[in-house]
C-alpha cells in the first residue's frame, strides 16, 4: 500500500506541474499578443505602419477579426484585378479595327478627342523629358517604338508603359527599304516579342517608318492582324523650327486626329520645346487628349449608338 501511496502522490504532482506550465504558457503569449493589439505604441515597441496613412491599423484580437481582415484583403485583390483589366481594356484595340489601315478616327460632333504619338523612341533624355510633360499635363499618348532602341533603352520602355501610355510598333530597324515576307516578320515580330517581354504589352498597332505603305511591311502586319496607324497631323518636327512645329499640328488638328511628333531617332529638342504650347493651345481649343486606342474604342462606341438609334 505505502508503493501505491507513493505512486499516487508522484502521479499528482506530475498533473499538477503540467497544468502549470500549461497556464505558464498561454499567460506568457496569448495575454501579450492581446496586449499588443491593444497597447499604444512606445519608443521600445513601435507598432506596425498600415500601407495607406489615411488608414489607421485596427487590432485584430479574435478569428472575427482576422476573418474582416482576410476579407478586406481579398477586396483589394479584386479591386486591384478590376483596375488591372480596366488598363488593359483602355490599351487594346476593338476587333474591327485590326487588320486596317487608319489615319483617324471618325467620331460625332460631341466628341472633341485627338491622340498625340511619338515615334522612333525610346530615346534617352528626349522620352523622358516628353514623359514629365505629359505627365504634369494628365495626358496619355501613344508612342511607337524602334526595336533596336528599346533593346539598348530597355528601362525607358519600362518607364513609358508604367505610366500607363499605349505602346505601338515601329519595327526593329526603321529602315525605308523593300522587305520580303520574312525578313518584314523579322522586323515587326522581333520587335513585338521585345516589347511584350519589357513591358507586358502586347501591341496590336502598327506604324511604318516614313509612313511608307508599299515595301511589304504594312502588308505584313494588317495578315497578321495589326491596325496599321497613320496620322492626320504632321507636325514635321524632324525639319522645322518651333514655330513652323506648332503652326503644322494647330493647323491639321480636328476631332479624331491623331497627331505626328518624335520623342527619339535624333535631336528633338524642337519638340520638346514646342509639345506644352501645343497643349495649352489644344486644350483652349477644347480637345481632350486620349490615346490611339481609346480614340478607336470611343469611334465603335459612336458607331453603336448609331446603330441603336437606327432601330
Amino acid at each position: 500500500m505505502t508503493k501505491i501511496k507513493r505512486l499516487l502522490r508522484r502521479r499528482k504532482k506530475l498533473i499538477v506541474a503540467f497544468i502549470a506550465a500549461v497556464g505558464s504558457f498561454l499567460l506568457g503569449v496569448t495575454l501579450p499578443m492581446n496586449l499588443r493589439a491593444s497597447a499604444p505604441a512606445t519608443p521600445m515597441q513601435p507598432q506596425v505602419l498600415a500601407v495607406s496613412q489615411s488608414q489607421k491599423p485596427k487590432p485584430i484580437a479574435n478569428v472575427n477579426g482576422i476573418r474582416g481582415a482576410i476579407a478586406h484583403r481579398v477586396e483589394f485583390s479584386q479591386q486591384a484585378l478590376a483596375s488591372l483589366e480596366e488598363t488593359r481594356f483602355k490599351t487594346d484595340l476593338p476587333s474591327q479595327f485590326k487588320g486596317t489601315m487608319l489615319r483617324q478616327a471618325k467620331l460625332d460632333s460631341q466628341h472633341k478627342a485627338i491622340a498625340l504619338t511619338f515615334d522612333d523612341g525610346p530615346w534617352p533624355t528626349t522620352t523622358r523629358q516628353i514623359l514629365d510633360i505629359l505627365k504634369k499635363n494628365n495626358i496619355k499618348g501613344t508612342f511607337f517604338w524602334v526595336g533596336r532602341y528599346l533593346q539598348t533603352y530597355p528601362e525607358l520602355g519600362k518607364q513609358v508603359a508604367a505610366a500607363g501610355h499605349a505602346i505601338g510598333n515601329h519595327t526593329w530597324n526603321h529602315q525605308y527599304i523593300k522587305y520580303n515576307e520574312d525578313g518584314a516578320a523579322r522586323e515587326i515580330d522581333r520587335t513585338s516579342a521585345l516589347i511584350e517581354e519589357v513591358t507586358g504589352v502586347k501591341t496590336s498597332m502598327f506604324r511604318p517608318p516614313g509612313g511608307i505603305l508599299n515595301n511589304g511591311l504594312a502588308a505584313y502586319a494588317q495578315k497578321k492582324n495589326y491596325a496599321v496607324i497613320m496620322w492626320s497631323a504632321d507636325s514635321l518636327d524632324w525639319r522645322t523650327a518651333t514655330q513652323s512645329l506648332m503652326d503644322n499640328v494647330m493647323r491639321q488638328a480636328n476631332s479624331g486626329g491623331i497627331v505626328l511628333m518624335h520623342d527619339g531617332g535624333g535631336n528633338r529638342a524642337r519638340t520638346v520645346q514646342a509639345l506644352p504650347d501645343i497643349i495649352a493651345k489644344l486644350r483652349k481649343e477644347g480637345y481632350k487628349f486620349v490615346t490611339v486606342p481609346e480614340l478607336l474604342q470611343m469611334q465603335e462606341q459612336d458607331l453603336k449608338k448609331q446603330e441603336t438609334a437606327q432601330k
